[in-house]
């Protein structure tokens, strides 16, 4: 009788014994688990606080913690940010690109106001995280910048790829997007190889225009559409033309003279005028007809919404890209 009362005692002490052992292995598993976890969580917020460099002119910008309520002025940014599948709160809809028409649904979208004239107090009510600008915006970015971090976008036509390319990594780096963003950017430097590949046999020379209302701007390297000398590595009619943003004015005379075996045209009266542009009748006027663009058919009409509106965004970059590819077959 006392043998099993003390058999009895033996295997309760077994019992609790066990279990003890049980409970600290499952208090340490969690407590593994959750290490792991908080290890996860700061290995993803570790880029906060990010800090952005700044042209000069503008501040650098101090990010505490992942944005969530976006404002994008600049159209390149934003075809970046839709890539890369990031949500924003607010744009400028008043001419918004029509591959991007879907921010200009003012029941999803608020709308920040116009391009060169930001709404403040619309924006100030939104109580953003961040507001993304571009050259359009220089003249508000000191109010801008009062209501939220506000970060300048725009490329560098003197440097254009790799400003385009630090703009997609810095877009990927603040919303988590950075292997989607090498990915695209990837798969853009193949396209940029073959198309500098078959433009290195080509010796005849090219001159890329902007037309607006009857009149002409011409762009050579290290210009706004400088990208297609630059990067592309079309030869240029002419290496001496004013290196800008706006590009040098010149006279249907002046591209006779040049004489360009290719003319690329950029139509800005197709983005920024009301009706039918008629700036395809105006550039194949009776002079410049006379050059070896016209006479071997080799006038190319860009699309203004991508070399306009929103280039240097992951989208329009590609379009580019492809239109020319297409353009030199």
């Amino acid at each position: 009788m006392k043998n099993k009362k003390f058999l009895a005692v033996i295997f309760a002490m077994l019992v609790l014994l066990l279990a003890a052992c049980g409970s600290n292995e499952d208090a340490s598993t969690a407590k593994e688990n959750n290490s792991e976890k908080t290890t996860g969580s700061s290995e993803a917020s570790s880029v906060f606080p990010l800090t952005i460099p700044q042209p000069e002119g503008y501040k650098e910008v101090t990010l505490e913690k992942k944005p969530e309520t976006v404002v994008v002025f600049d159209y390149g940014f934003l075809d970046t940010l839709d890539s890369l599948e990031v949500d924003v709160a607010a744009v400028s809809q008043s001419n918004v690109p029509k591959y991007l028409s879907k921010y200009a649904d003012e029941a999803a979208y608020k709308n920040a106001g116009a391009l060169k004239e930001p709404d403040f107090e619309a924006i100030s009510m939104m109580n953003p995280d961040v507001i993304f600008i571009s050259n359009r915006q220089a003249d508000a970015y000191e109010e801008l910048s009062k209501i939220a971090p506000t970060v300048y976008v725009g490329v560098d036509n003197t440097d254009y790829m790799n400003s385009f390319k630090a703009n997609t990594e810095l877009a990927g780096k603040i919303f988590g997007k950075e292997a989607e963003a090498t990915a695209a950017l990837e798969a853009i430097d193949v396209k940029i190889a073959e198309l500098a590949e078959k433009t290195k046999s080509i010796e005849e020379k090219a001159l890329v225009v902007l037309a607006s209302e009857g009149e002409l701007s011409a762009f050579g390297p290290g210009s706004r559409f400088g990208v297609v000398h630059d990067v592309y590595g079309f030869k240029a009619v002419d290496e001496n033309l004013e290196a800008s943003t706006h590009g040098q004015s010149v006279s249907y005379e002046y591209v006779l003279e040049q004489n360009p075996d290719i003319l690329f045209v950029v139509d800005r009266d197709a983005v920024a005028s009301e009706g039918e542009s008629g700036t395809k009748a105006a550039i194949e006027n009776e002079i410049v007809s006379k050059t070896n663009a016209v006479k071997n058919g080799k006038v190319f009409y860009l699309d203004p919404e991508v070399w306009y509106l929103s280039g240097g965004g992951i989208e329009s970059e590609n379009a580019k890209i492809d239109a020319v590819l297409e353009a030199i077959k």
